[in-house]
Order: structure tokens, then C-alpha cells, then sequence
């Protein structure tokens, strides 16, 4: 004889067998977006488009920015030209002074453009340089060897620098200049009417800004010391808690990066200058006279997770006769799962 059945599969039911499991990172991309607040007389917030900012610097009136291809932008006032940045994609570094513009490119050497009434361009020859800062008028470069290049103006011998070989960071301010050493510890000269180059003692101090007439530095353990002229309360109203990865100092106003990417602003604020921008994902800090600049992180595109999709599949059984001509005990049916992944997307917002 011959047995006959058949089974008949079909789906009665679509379910979500597992849940959506997605890790979103905030990835450090290749740069980020410009962000400008204060003063913006001579439109310093028209910043240039784009999300491949990779430093940047405020002078008095105008900014400078790096881009990921080693290419220079600038914007704000020009009245000599301190925004008619050189061409080229060979340049690691920016800074912007009065009415000046220096850049250090890849091979050692500097660049400057801009006003030069009084030799504010007349880079030092070499391919040594490490690190440039620019002020009011003077200018000063880092070497590889740790030792200083002061030029330009020379005001209370604010260009005229220390001898040595120990130091690894340096400030410019209006008419006096900051060094910091390779023990941590700090040495300033220039003017000192307000007590701008007092510096504080001791050995655990990792980064310098220069403003008007004061001076700031960060610690070690994250914390902020300043010193100088207190007009606006910038030395005397110092943020205090969390912890500060960078700072800048304008005129009479300080601004503060922390370490949760979110920024803190104090002194003077009559253009809105210490009115920071809220978040965090802020990668880069500068100050102008009346103004703050940022590079703020470009969140990733679309994050791609796994969604495992479960399909149930109801097994139905016919009853088969036996061979005796009996029925088997009726139907039976039994629940078996296919499953397929498929791309979900999300952006965070």
C-alpha cells in the first residue's frame, strides 16, 4: 500500500523576536563646524561653511582657521589685509594678532600677512619652528630645540625673550608675553603695569593664554589660575569645578573648554563675549577682542545596527491514515522560527 500525507506550512505570524541593540558614538570625526558669539561688528560670525576646521585663532577683529587639507581661510575685518590668508595645503598651524596673521607650515618654516607698520610680518628665517603665538603687535615662534624667537614691535621688550632651551608653550599678549617651561613651571616679561608677568609659583601648570593686560593658565589637575588686570573680573571670577582641558583669554574676558566638551565663559561681556554656546561637543577654543571662536564636533553620519527579525512558522500537520485504515490521532501541528537581519538606521539628534 501506499502512504499518503502531505504538510502544509504557512505563516500566520510576523513578531519582533529580538530587541534593537544599537551603540551610538560620538566618534572624533576629521575636524568639526565653526561656531562665533559676541561681537560680530566686523562679521566675525559669518563663518565659512564646512566641517573640516582643525584649529583656529581670533585676532582683535577677524579669525583664521585651518582646514583638514592643510589649506588657510579667513574672515572678519581686513583693513591690512589679515584675512588674505596664502594659498597652499602645507600649513599645521595658525595665529592671529592685532592685525596680523602668522602660520607655521609643515616644513618648519613661517608665513605672515597683514599689517607690518612695524615688522609684525618679518618672520625669522629656519625650518625649526614648533609653535607660533601672535599679540597686539609682537610675535613669538617655539623651536624644536625649546628655545624662543621673539619679533615685531617691541614695546616694554615684549619680543625680547628669555635664553634657554626648556620651554614647550608660549603667549602674546597686548605688550607682554608668557612662557611656559618644560617642568611646568612659568616665566613672563614685557609690561607689567597690572601685574601681567606675575606669575604664580610652582610646577604643575600645562597650558598659557595671554589677554589685554592679564594672563591665565591651566593646571594640571584641571584647574585655572590668572593673574594681571581684574577690570571685568576676568583673574577674580575664575569658573571653579569639573575639569578644563583648554583656554583662551581675550581683552578683559576668559573662556574655558572642559573636559565634557562644554564650554564656560567669564569677564567682560559687553558684546556677549561670556555668553559661551551651550553643548558639548566643542573641540577647540579661541578669544578675540570682544569675541569667542569654536570648533564644534560634527556628529557621524547614520548609524547602521542588526535588527533580527523572527518568523514564526506554524507547522500544520494532516492526519495520516495508518495502514490499517485508522486515523493517526488527528492533527498535530509544531512552531518553528526562521530569522533575517535588516539594516536599521538612526541618527542622534
Amino acid at each position: 500500500m501506499t502512504e499518503y500525507g502531505f504538510q502544509i506550512r504557512f505563516i500566520f505570524l510576523w513578531t519582533l523576536m529580538t530587541c534593537l541593540h544599537t551603540a551610538l558614538a560620538w566618534a572624533t570625526p576629521n575636524g568639526g563646524s565653526l561656531v562665533v558669539w559676541g561681537d560680530s561688528f566686523y562679521r566675525q560670525s559669518n563663518v565659512p561653511a564646512g566641517n573640516d576646521f582643525v584649529a583656529i585663532a581670533a585676532g582683535s577683529f577677524f579669525d583664521l582657521a585651518l582646514k583638514s587639507d592643510g589649506s588657510l581661510v579667513g574672515w572678519g575685518a581686513s583693513f591690512s589685509g589679515q584675512t588674505n590668508v596664502p594659498s597652499g595645503s602645507d600649513f599645521v598651524a595658525v595665529a592671529a594678532g592685532g592685525g596680523h596673521g602668522l602660520a607655521l607650515k609643515s616644513d618648519g618654516s613661517l608665513t605672515g600677512w597683514g599689517v607690518n607698520f612695524d615688522g609684525q610680518i618679518n618672520v625669522p628665517t629656519g625650518s625649526d619652528f614648533v609653535s607660533i603665538s601672535a599679540g597686539a603687535g609682537h610675535s613669538l615662534a617655539l623651536k624644536a630645540d625649546g628655545s624662543l624667537a621673539g619679533w615685531g614691535p617691541n614695546l616694554f621688550e615684549a619680543a625680547n625673550v628669555p635664553r634657554g632651551n626648556d620651554f614647550v608653550a608660549i603667549a602674546a599678549g597686548v605688550n607682554h608675553s608668557l612662557a611656559l617651561k618644560s617642568d611646568g613651571s612659568l616665566t613672563a616679561w614685557g609690561d607689567n603695569k597690572h601685574g601681567q608677568t606675575d606669575v604664580p609659583t610652582g610646577n604643575d601648570f600645562v597650558s598659557i593664554a595671554a589677554g589685554a593686560h592679564w594672563s591665565l593658565a591651566l593646571k594640571s589637575d584641571g584647574s585655572l589660575a590668572a593673574w594681571g588686570g581684574n577690570s571685568h573680573g576676568e583673574t577674580s571670577n575664575l569658573p571653579v569645578g569639573g575639569r578644563f582641558v583648554a583656554i583662551a583669554a581675550g581683552e578683559v574676558n576668559g573662556v574655558a573648554l572642559k573636559a565634557d566638551g562644554s564650554l564656560v565663559g567669564w569677564g567682560g561681556n559687553w558684546a556677549g563675549q561670556a555668553n559661551v554656546p551651550t553643548g558639548n561637543r566643542f573641540l577647540a577654543i579661541a578669544a578675540g577682542f570682544s569675541h569667542g571662536l569654536a570648533i564644534r564636533q560634527v556628529p557621524e553620519p547614520a548609524t547602521l545596527a542588526l535588527l533580527t527579525v523572527g518568523v514564526p512558522f506554524l507547522v500544520w500537520r494532516k492526519p495520516r491514515r495508518s495502514l490499517t485504515g485508522e486515523m493517526d490521532g488527528g492533527r498535530r501541528f509544531a512552531l518553528a522560527v526562521a530569522t533575517r537581519s535588516v539594516g536599521v538606521a538612526r541618527r542622534e539628534q
